[in-house]
């Protein structure tokens, strides 16, 4: 039985979720209080208010929407209000999941920006929003590839190197942390392992990354993705970027990473990141 939205006995739940691409958190506040004006409107009762901080709606993985689909089967709702479909999921798939499931619940789904939603929003606003997420993620890569052929940063810090606030994609070499780096590529050009070097500097109560304990794998890392204190190739004046792409798995969320083609990689010589 489709759900009477005019029916003053309606329970909503608001959802509200922003990212964090040009957003704070007072956008939260501005999506529940326009969905407030709504409920309101209609003379429903809010039930719920679910929020994701700084989450990117291309994944479910967002603790309050998935507590909102683990509360959903029990009916503390009649109804889900948000800003706009966006807010839900900018991915087609889950879009229909999401309204699939609500639906076999009778669970009713309407937005600020486009009313009842019905089959006709999910295939149309699905499509748009799943080719908006491709097309950012163009214009983002693009602009990094600009970025790094000027001889900045393209995104991301490593061991060695601090941001300098306010300068987008500008390093300074930490002294404290390049003194370490030395120390290590010495010790191993010497015969030491990176077993025996981790060892010491765990000894030492040297911090290692992140400021956690020194571990072998920090530093021998991979040789082909180039991971690890002794591939890093900016520690000898050149930056590579572009060497491995990441994906989200759509069964857990976690992104994974594989290596580009060696012809996708960008190689910029930047001498004035050699700690030496």
């Amino acid at each position: 039985m489709p759900l009477e939205v005019n029916s003053p006995t309606v329970r909503a739940a608001i959802y509200a979720r922003y990212s964090s691409d040009h957003q704070s958190e007072a956008s939260i506040d501005d999506q529940v209080r326009i969905c407030r004006v709504l409920v309101e409107r209609h003379g429903w009762e809010v039930a719920r208010v679910y929020t994701d901080s700084a989450m990117s709606g291309a994944s479910t993985f967002r603790p309050g929407y998935q507590k909102l689909m683990l509360e959903a089967p029990s009916r503390p709702f009649d109804i889900v209000v948000a800003e706009g479909l966006d807010r839900l999921s900018r991915d087609l798939a889950d879009v229909a999941t999401l309204y699939k499931q609500l639906s076999y619940w009778g669970i009713g789904l309407v937005t600020v920006a486009e009313g009842p939603i019905t089959d006709l929003h999910v295939g149309l606003k699905g499509t748009m929003n799943a080719l908006y997420l491709k097309d950012l993620a163009q214009k983002t890569h693009r602009g990094l590839e600009g970025r790094v052929r000027k001889g900045m940063s393209g995104g991301g810090i490593c061991y060695g190197y601090d941001l300098v606030p306010g300068q987008t994609g500008v390093r300074n070499i930490d002294e404290a942390e390049a003194a370490i780096v030395r120390r290590i590529l010495e010790e191993y050009a010497a015969g030491r392992s990176p077993r025996a070097i981790a060892q010491q500097l765990n000894k030492d109560g040297v911090p290692g990354p992140l400021g956690r304990r020194w571990r072998d794998t920090a530093i021998r890392g991979h040789i082909i993705r180039g991971t690890g204190i002794l591939n890093n190739e900016l520690y000898v004046g050149i930056r590579v970027w572009n060497r491995l792409r990441f994906r989200k798995d759509p069964a857990t969320g976690r992104r994974r990473s594989r290596l580009n083609p060696p012809e996708a990689w960008v190689v910029e010589e930047v001498p004035e990141t050699c700690p030496s």
